[in-house]
């Protein structure tokens, strides 16, 4: 036991991200079920649907299971009476400020995790009364700090600072990638792109194969204008590069951008027009396979990299 699975009361101090379009009830149920925290993330969903994903959950697992809210989006008093009504112990925020909904949250009996990128934002939330930090590296997929601090670097910088538990995430899909994390400071990790190659994740088949022929280099951050994101380098990311070598302005990146691209991507398996979000560690996944046999394989190998640097 640590920190991390003390405050959540979970077997292993494994957290899958939650991501949008990938992280239903399906994949929170089954790693929750696995003995790690599984998640669901609502930045990707109307509040019935959320609604919908957190009974089907509760039926799913008998462990606990949070949810991510993005504090950005439209909807968020709604989602946050959901979450309340429901029933939901644990919440991860991000994009936005802590203080916005910690107070509330924590007065319902839920405790709250906020995500951040850099030392600032974790000292602020940590002063905004959350239970615990997600510090998340630049190599993260998806929705990503403006800072560009890697995951190697970030980790012990937070720790330095802040006195609440860490949760380290950013580039970690295996065991030993877990054991540099906790030796850097953190008291659990936080994994995403491992987790869409899963058939638990409710992103597009042909989006969860097309990261498995991702090598070095296949993704890049992004769009630091509007909302900076790693994406993989497919058609879409190539007219954005065109963009901006023309100069374009934040009006020319939104009227390319459109409306749901994201969703277009990764949920309806559209690889040349779409939005394709994965975080560098996607060059390291070769295979789809259920979700608690990765938290399996990861434990498996944290223990026996703990084991080998024991005997150094």
């Amino acid at each position: 036991m640590n920190k991390i699975t003390q405050l959540f009361n979970i077997k292993y101090p494994i957290i899958q991200a939650g991501m949008i379009w990938a992280s239903g009830y399906k994949l929170a149920s089954a790693v929750s079920n696995a003995g790690g925290l599984g998640i669901i993330g609502a930045g990707s969903m109307y509040p019935d649907v959320l609604r919908e994903h957190i009974k089907k959950c509760k039926a799913a697992t008998n462990n606990p299971f949070a949810v991510n809210v993005p504090m950005l989006y439209p909807n968020i008093e709604e989602i946050m009476q959901i979450i309340v009504e429901e029933g939901v112990k644990i919440v991860f925020t991000s994009a936005g400020n802590p203080k916005t909904w910690t107070a509330f949250l924590k007065e319902k009996g839920i405790t709250v995790v906020h995500v951040v990128s850099s030392v600032k934002f974790a000292l602020k939330a940590q002063e905004a009364g959350v239970d615990a930090v997600v510090a998340e590296g630049f190599e993260a997929g998806g929705h990503n700090g403006r800072e560009e601090t890697t995951t190697f670097t970030l980790i012990p910088m937070v720790k330095e600072k802040i006195s609440i538990p860490l949760i380290a995430a950013g580039g970690i899909a295996t065991g030993r990638g877990m054991l540099a994390a906790m030796v850097l400071g953190a008291d659990a990790v936080q994994v995403g792109s491992r987790f869409i190659a899963t058939p638990e994740a409710s992103s597009h088949q042909a989006f969860k194969d097309m990261i498995l022929n991702l090598e070095d280099g296949d993704t890049h951050l992004t769009l630091k204008e509007l909302a900076p994101v790693r994406l993989i380098k497919n058609k879409f990311y190539n007219d954005l590069m065109a963009l901006y070598a023309k100069g374009a302005t934040t009006d020319d990146l939104k009227t390319l951008l459109g409306r749901a691209r994201a969703k277009r991507g990764m949920f309806e398996g559209d690889l040349v027009e779409g939005e394709l979000e994965v975080g560098q560690i996607a060059g390291l996944i070769r295979e789809i396979k259920p979700a608690a046999e990765i938290i399996t394989e990861m434990i498996t190998e944290y223990n026996n990299a703990k084991q080998e640097i024991a005997l150094m």
